[in-house]
């Protein structure tokens, strides 16, 4: 027996429950993972409440972790017993101190990358791997601004951009939050708290406005990500942390200067196993250069999800957040 975090319906953070669960042992191309640290993530929390589908339910959760290669089954030759690995995607179950998932989401972690670090930066540091380097592929010398910069997503951003030679502006809430995005490396910071975004980005560019846009935030800033664009320029939409965007009127990209939008997600990017070994590559040489470092702004334990999730929705945390088995 094991414990992992379960729900048995949709709704707030008390539905979440620590129990006892027989864990799977790994079919044809699978493996099974001891957890020493899971990731926590928006996505868990849009599971939870509802707004993506589970498969079933009772149900477990999360898609982010790191350990240690318990077993395998057969046709798995890339991965043995004792590999110290990480994964950030395949079916929910990662809440648990045993985790069993298709062999071909798992890779190796590189010595240098500890077990907290690649929990805590591994969705988050893939999420900011394509949407840097392959969503809108910068190559340095652009401007552009970045929502939520002091979050986990949005702190591995601010660290890969300054390496790349970007400038990019961050939004945050708070002072504090704009003091931790300076220190990740961000050009500029904007506390929408106090100042207006659009205005505070037309005077930093003295009004030549962003090549790019990443809105991880949603239906909130929608409407500010694109009044913040360059005419013929890019807004990347890549989560919906104050709900979905609805009701878009494509006439209104025409009128704010020929843009384009698009919705990625880290399952469009590393769709093959060769992609998420790329990927990973990227990432973990970015972490052992230290150019990147993963914020671990705060640690729960595996009975504690429902609280760490709160804290994440009411925007409470900084950098990453992970659970300790």
């Amino acid at each position: 027996m094991a414990k992992r975090i379960q729900f048995s319906r949709n709704g707030g953070p008390e539905v979440l429950e620590l129990v006892d669960f027989e864990p799977e042992e790994p079919q044809a191309d699978e493996v099974r993972v001891k957890n020493h640290a899971i990731g926590l993530n928006f996505i868990d929390i849009y599971f939870r409440t509802g707004l993506y589908p589970t498969p079933s339910l009772p149900s477990g959760l999360g898609t982010d972790g790191a350990g240690v290669v318990d077993a395998v089954g057969e046709n798995v030759t890339h991965l043995e017993p004792g590999d110290r690995v990480a994964y950030a995607q395949g079916p929910l179950g990662a809440y648990a101190e045993l985790h069993t998932l298709p062999a071909e989401k798992v890779v190796k972690l590189p010595k240098g990358v500890e077990f907290e670090t690649a929990a805590g930066g591994m969705l988050k540091g893939l999420t900011a791997q394509y949407l840097l380097r392959q969503t809108y592929p910068l190559r340095g010398g652009e401007t552009i601004l970045f929502h939520a910069a002091a979050g986990g997503v949005g702190s591995i951003a601010c660290q890969w951009a300054k390496a790349l030679g970007v400038k990019l502006i961050g939004t945050v809430s708070t002072r504090e939050k704009a003091e931790k995005a300076k220190q990740n490396g961000a050009w500029a910071v904007i506390n929408y708290s106090e100042e207006d975004v659009v205005e505070r980005v037309r005077e930093l560019t003295d009004g030549e406005m962003c090549d790019v846009v990443y809105d991880g935030v949603g239906k909130d800033t929608w409407e500010t990500s694109l009044d913040c664009l360059k005419p013929r320029s890019l807004l990347v939409s890549f989560g919906n942390a104050s709900g979905s965007v609805e009701g878009i009127d494509l006439a209104i990209l025409n009128q704010k200067g020929s843009l384009f939008v698009t919705r990625p997600s880290i399952n469009g990017y590393a769709d093959t196993r060769e992609r998420l070994e790329r990927m990973s590559q990227d990432l973990f040489e970015m972490l052992e250069s230290g150019k990147v470092k993963i914020d671990i702004g705060q640690r729960y334990s595996l009975g504690e999800a429902g609280k760490a999730q709160e804290a994440l929705a009411n925007r409470r945390t900084t950098g990453s957040t992970i659970l300790i088995p």
